[in-house]
């Protein structure tokens, strides 16, 4: 007797019934689109409301949603260059209570003795200021803050005082404190003759928006990243915390969150060595041009077009277009890079053409539960390709096996009845790590089949429990090889 879904048994009425089940359309691995939520803050100007997610299909929408020259809509652009495809939500946070703007400063002195360009450098984004001779100090620091306020998608604000120009980020918090101010960065960028220019710090950038509200505000919402430019160990942790709890069995709305830090070698090592998360990843850099939340969203953007294309393919010599990178002297070398990889930090290289190339993607896990050295999930690759078969998974048996019943192995029961034994539930648990191994995600099948246990539970006879034992594909990351020559 054949089960159906929407046909009765006991129908008395004639005619010709014929339901539709889709059930079996679905062939080989289901295709994924990343869902993706970035969090940061907007301007006043920006139509969005404070916690509440915004989804976002183009740069002009971001600008409208979030303001221009906001830290939430310069995000959502600079993840759109890396990737075009994946669903996309802003989710904006309002200036934290007692929060404090970062400054710089920029001392001009003069006057000019010939006609030229002034150029400063914010956050990535230069503006050049025409000066003409014998122009004062003061008279260049004016047409430079003039500059730069009538510049688009500027993070600063200007203004000056005699021959002070003061640079105020445009949002109150420690992340100010990354945006990047120089006066040149070109090797063509030079001052007027007789104008010199010096930047210095002002006030300290403190107090970021909580991430928990940000966290309360996504509920259950399932985001395969998270983007957020917030590394105080509050936000961090919190994150953390929330990740953890969305990966746990039950929940399983999986997750990945992506952020940047500056600084130096050091400064980075204490960072990613106090931290030790499976779903976090780092990229870190020293003084780099561009604003550090450009660099997680472009960092993100990349994981998720190319992750998800294939979630086990290593990432390494990915371009992160639009970023600017960090001048000569500044690059760490290869020796700090090796040290930043120890330490939960992922790492890039700059190739001759100036393009910032992925080197790494790892996660911030280092340690197990004992503290003891651990590289189970050490790349990226490692929870994303686990995402990806929980997800896969999940996805087959629902269409597959929707309102099934279940029985032992060799109950009889006629061909077209909706049973569901163990040995049904392992035949198809076998096709599936073959489609996964042809895929490329996992290796040794065979393992798979022999270590693979179905069983209904002893104590709830309408629950079938299953040992899944899936070998993931590596990441081809080194080749050693010695080269042992004859003359």
């Amino acid at each position: 007797m054949i089960s159906f879904n929407q046909i009765g048994i006991d129908l008395r009425t004639p005619g010709v019934r014929i339901e539709i089940d889709a059930s079996r359309a679905r062939q080989g691995l289901p295709i994924r689109t990343p869902v993706v939520v970035i969090l940061g803050q907007k301007t006043s100007a920006g139509a969005a409301a404070v916690l509440t997610p915004t989804r976002i299909g183009s740069k002009q929408a971001a600008i409208d949603a979030f303001g221009a020259g906001s830290m939430l809509a310069q995000e959502l652009i600079a993840f759109m260059a890396a990737n075009t495809s994946a669903v996309l939500y802003g989710l904006a946070q309002a200036n934290a209570d007692g929060a404090v703007a970062a400054t710089k400063t920029v001392t001009y002195a003069g006057p000019s003795t010939a006609a030229g360009v002034v150029p400063i450098m914010i956050g990535g984004r230069q503006v050049n200021t025409a000066v003409a001779s014998g122009q004062t100090a003061t008279q260049i620091a004016t047409a430079v803050a003039a500059s730069v306020n009538a510049a688009a998608d500027m993070p600063m604000t200007a203004t000056s005082a005699a021959e002070v120009l003061t640079l105020t980020a445009r949002h109150a918090g420690l992340a100010g404190e990354g945006i990047d101010v120089r006066t040149l960065y070109y090797d063509e960028d030079k001052l007027p003759a007789g104008v010199t220019a010096v930047v210095a710090a002002g006030t300290t950038g403190a107090t970021d928006p909580l991430t928990s509200a940000a966290i309360a505000a996504l509920g259950d919402f399932a985001f395969d990243f998270i983007v957020t430019p917030y590394t105080a160990s509050a936000n961090l942790t919190a994150l953390e915390t929330e990740l953890a709890a969305r990966w746990y069995a039950g929940r399983e709305i999986d997750g990945i969150a992506v952020t940047f830090a500056r600084g130096t070698q050091g400064a980075l090592a204490t960072l990613g060595d106090g931290r030790n998360s499976a779903y976090l990843t780092m990229l870190g850099a020293k003084n780099q041009p561009n604003l550090p939340w450009e660099w997680a969203a472009t960092y993100a953007g990349v994981l998720a077009h190319d992750g998800f294309i294939d979630p086990a393919r290593p990432f390494q010599t990915l371009p992160l277009p639009g970023l600017l990178p960090p001048a000569v002297a500044d690059r760490f070398t290869r020796q700090e890079r090796e040290l930043l990889l120890k330490d939960g930090i992922s790492t890039f290289t700059v190739d001759a053409g100036g393009r910032v190339i992925l080197e790494r993607a790892i996660t911030q896990y280092q340690e197990d539960s004992a503290g003891n050295a651990d590289t189970a999930f050490l790349d990226v690759n490692t929870p994303l390709t686990l995402s990806y078969l929980r997800w896969s998974l999940r996805l087959r048996f629902a269409q597959k096996y929707p309102r099934h019943k279940l029985a032992d192995d060799g109950v009889p029961s006629a061909d077209g009845q909706a049973v569901m034994t163990p040995k049904v539930a392992a035949a198809e648990l076998l096709a599936w790590a073959r489609d996964l191994e042809e895929a490329g995600l996992v290796e040794n099948v065979d393992q798979f089949k022999a270590d693979l246990k179905v069983e209904r539970d002893a104590s709830d006879p309408n629950r079938l429990n299953a040992l899944l034992p899936p070998d993931l594909v590596n990441q081809f990351i080194v080749f050693a090889a010695k080269l042992q020559f004859r003359l």
